[in-house]
């Protein structure tokens, strides 16, 4: 039976969906993971027609197992992962064992933050930035001229390991938490002030392809910018737009991404596209089913698509005014329990509504996006009802939390 290698899948959201998709084609899906609590609990996934226990950091111990699942008949499409940690090493597999589709050295780059920077140095929708590694302290003066900044490592993800600085002191004392001591490369760039938008894209014989423009919302808590809200964009002005993918397409482009997946989040200010960054792969969580309530696209199946040289269709079969709300907690303790499920289901243009954590888990405050608890997704007549049906469903969702 033909089959798709999966590297990694989260319990829920597009990796999971992606795995769902692939079985919806008709392929036997196998999952390679380092989870124990996944090979314990396979009952939970229905849609995995084999697991394999390893370890998918290790190449070498990731070739031995698919060489033997090879060898024991299995028919290989693709190789593929969705999540963050293992796209890059998932396309060198599928190299590897001739399955390949994706760009894996555009990937490579994308993933490393320095390394993208570089790309795009000479086009102007690069910020200002710098690469300290051994110069923290002599370069105080040039940052205090040009507060506020981010601060971020090369590798970072999810807004982990990146901070918003506003003083000489919190730049150091960021450093300092950055750099655990040593003298690890720090990038320092420029803060933009302006709208934030998301575009997710698919990247076919070097033409690229927009699938969906989101405007996000951003929290700031303790120096990380946490997206707490997405707006699905359908009545964009025609120029705003162009220039848009303008910038986009010149951005992929200067990454060498002939065949991939790819989400690009940009700011806009003084009428300039700067990037913020780029990742080379769908966004996790919700953002494939908030595709698809939105124009009938199921993101993470089209990608399964390219990356198995089938047609794309990504052409909408509809367009609704849709906007998700993530829940965060500002306390950090043991759950007790979450009330207004039902109650936020029921609100008017409710479409989903999902709760991540279970009684008795633990709860930390926003670092990361990894500790975004909730998601609701509504939609209305227009973009400003959609947010307002989203926004009201959401306040109903109370953590209950034993403070630590």
């Amino acid at each position: 039976m033909k089959s798709i290698i999966f590297i990694g899948t989260q319990k829920s959201g597009s990796s999971r969906e992606a795995i769902k998709a692939a079985r919806r084609l008709g392929y036997k899906t196998v999952l390679l993971t380092s989870r124990i609590n996944q090979i314990r609990n396979q009952e939970a996934y229905p849609d995995v027609s084999q697991m394999v226990f390893c370890n998918v950091t290790d190449y070498v111990d990731l070739k031995r197992n698919i060489s033997e699942l090879q060898e024991n008949g299995l028919e290989i499409e693709t190789i593929i992962s969705f999540v963050d940690s293992y796209v890059y090493i998932a396309s060198l597999l599928a190299d590897e064992f001739g399955v390949g589709c994706f760009t894996s050295d555009a990937i490579f780059k994308m993933h490393d933050k320095l390394l993208s920077r570089e790309c795009i140095k000479q086009t102007p929708y690069v910020p200002w930035y710098k690469i300290l590694k051994d110069n923290y302290y002599e370069s105080v003066d040039e940052i205090y001229h040009r507060l506020p900044l981010i601060l971020k490592k090369p590798n970072s993800t999810g807004s982990k390991d990146v901070y918003l600085v506003n003083s000489v002191s919190e730049y150091l004392d960021r450093l300092e938490r950055l750099s655990n001591g040593y003298h690890d490369q720090v990038i320092v760039e420029q803060y933009i002030k302006g709208p934030q938008f998301l575009v997710e894209s698919l990247v076919e014989n070097k033409e690229i392809k927009i699938v969906a423009i989101i405007q996000q919302e951003i929290y700031i808590y303790s120096g990380h910018s946490i997206v707490t809200g997405y707006q699905l964009k359908l009545d964009l002005d025609s120029e705003f737009e162009q220039s848009l993918r303008e910038a986009v397409t010149e951005i992929v482009m200067c990454h060498g991404m002939k065949n991939g997946a790819c989400h690009l989040e940009m700011r806009y200010v003084n009428n300039q596209w700067k990037l913020i960054e780029i990742n080379p792969r769908i966004s996790g969580v919700a953002m494939n089913e908030f595709i698809f309530y939105g124009l009938g696209i199921n993101l993470a199946e089209q990608t399964l698509n390219l990356a198995l040289k089938k047609p794309l269709q990504l052409t909408p079969k509809y367009e609704m005014y849709t906007n998700a709300q993530y829940l965060i907690s500002l306390l950090s303790g043991k759950l007790l329990k979450v009330t207004g499920r039902n109650e936020a289901l029921n609100k008017f243009g409710v479409i989903k509504v999902f709760i991540k954590p279970q009684r008795g888990s633990t709860i930390y405050t926003p670092t990361s996006m990894g500790y975004r608890y909730a998601y609701v997704i509504a939609n209305g007549q227009d973009e400003h009802q959609a947010k307002i049906n989203a926004k009201i469903a959401a306040s109903k969702i109370k953590f209950h939390i034993l403070r630590e």
